[in-house]
């Protein structure tokens, strides 16, 4: 059972209103660890511009200390997840009062925006990238506009006198050793080192991967489990109080029959949650 669910059983109100006031206490906790604060990044084109983000290891500390403060819980550990541009920070954690299982969940879910630092270093490795890029384009057209003439100049300098442009397909497509040789023996008249060239560009590229920097953006407001799954960004907390029965979990159970002492359990471990919200 979610609390917060509707219910006319005056414990399950009361459960109901106990999270009222923690989801009441947690959403300005996060407002204020998601606060926006300006910082400086390169755009693509070399523009350097300020953009908004926050610091999501406040979250994660927020949540190591939430779990750390809840003595006898089993407890998950704060994990990140991340696809493609949408993460999430969460963790989960349960106590058993009898036969009734309390557990909650805490999420934020926020999309990555990714800049360049501001580092001039990023201008000259985009710079060499195009020189590259440019040369191996040119170089590449021309071997392809006179591939059929090259490869016959290419075979009579080295002693072949009777391949014509009738044949040359037929051989090569028998002889993959042989084609290989000569298309290296025309790139290396082509005064080009491509292989050179594509070992440097995968360099540059690498390079500018590490020059990256990760924004990240979220908004102010309480989501839940759908809207989570669905992507939206925002905070979550839910609570969930289950029946164990075979040791399975049933969120369909009958209030009433919950003891007296069981009920004050679960209110204490809800007073708990919201001490450490708190914190």
């Amino acid at each position: 059972m979610r609390l917060g669910s509707r219910s006319s059983n005056e414990f399950i109100q009361l459960l109901n209103q106990k999270n009222e006031s923690i989801q009441k206490a947690y959403l300005p906790k996060m407002v204020d660890l998601t606060k926006m604060i300006d910082i400086k990044v390169m755009m693509g084109d070399s523009t350097i511009t300020e953009q908004k983000t926050f610091d999501p290891k406040l979250v994660i500390n927020y949540f190591q200390k939430i779990n750390s403060s809840l003595k006898d819980w089993s407890l998950h550990d704060v994990s990140i997840s991340n696809n493609q541009d949408v993460r999430r920070i969460f963790t989960k954690f349960e106590i058993r009062e009898e036969n009734y299982l309390i557990s909650g969940h805490l999420s934020l879910q926020f999309h990555v925006l990714l800049y360049y630092k501001p580092d001039q270093r990023v201008i000259d490795t985009q710079k060499e990238l195009s020189k590259i890029v440019d040369l191996t384009k040119n170089k590449q057209e021309q071997l392809s506009d006179n591939s059929d003439q090259l490869v016959l100049n290419k075979l009579k300098e080295m002693g072949y006198k009777d391949f014509d442009h009738q044949n040359l397909f037929e051989v090569f497509y028998k002889n993959d050793e042989f084609r290989e040789k000569v298309f290296a023996e025309i790139q290396k008249d082509s005064g080009v080192d491509f292989q050179e060239l594509t070992e440097r560009k995968n360099k540059l590229f690498a390079e500018l991967d590490s020059l990256l920097l990760e924004t990240y953006q979220t908004s102010s407001v309480l989501i839940d489990d759908p809207r989570l799954v669905a992507g939206e960004e925002g905070c979550l907390l839910s609570l969930d109080l289950e029946f164990i029965k075979n040791n399975n979990r049933e969120g369909l159970f009958d209030p009433r029959k919950i003891s007296h002492s069981v009920k004050e359990n679960i209110l204490k471990r809800l007073d708990e949650i919201e001490v450490v919200i708190k914190l």
